[in-house]
């Protein structure tokens, strides 16, 4: 599995968000991404639960980075559109595994789909996301890695 990179500041993958998740996430063959992660109890919507706003912002990062691609051929994409059908409550402090994966790609628009899994394989959320490009001069000709958009090394994870 290949590493994508991650943000500075984003909510999500955002790695120096003192606020945020801080996912990483991995290229799991073409259009197809997955992500570990343990959910801190500071995000809580019930004790030992994950808001399902917080799940539903995971499962969003998940489908919009099936078609992102890397440099020089980034492709950022907005959701238009995410349906979030909740199975069963999301438990903090465990591990999770999310994967999601591309449906249909139409050129400006595209399709992906997510699921999320419980520490037991259980499938616990799913998601479809409606995906829009966005206009390539919104970040064409910007140094990403100012931004902070880049493949951290796991060293620089630990912050």
């Amino acid at each position: 599995m290949k590493k994508q990179a991650n943000s500075r500041g984003c909510y999500v993958c955002g790695l120096e968000n003192p606020f945020g998740l801080k996912l990483k996430f991995y290229w799991d063959g073409p259009d197809r991404v997955v992500c570990d992660h343990v959910v801190p109890e500071h995000f809580n919507g019930y004790p030992g639960i994950v808001h399902g706003g917080v799940v539903a912002s995971m499962l969003d990062e998940l489908v919009g980075r099936v078609y992102i691609g890397e440099p020089p051929d980034l492709r950022f994409q907005y959701t238009a559109k995410l349906t979030v059908r909740y199975r069963k409550p999301v438990p903090t402090g465990q591990p999770l595994h999310m994967v999601a994966w591309g449906v249909r790609d139409k050129g400006r628009v595209a399709e992906a789909r997510a699921e999320l899994h419980g520490p037991d394989g259980e499938l616990l959320v799913e998601a479809e996301g409606l995906l829009v490009d966005m206009p390539p001069e919104m970040y064409k000709g910007y140094d990403l890695e100012d931004f902070g958009w880049k493949v951290y090394p796991d060293e620089e994870e630990k912050l």
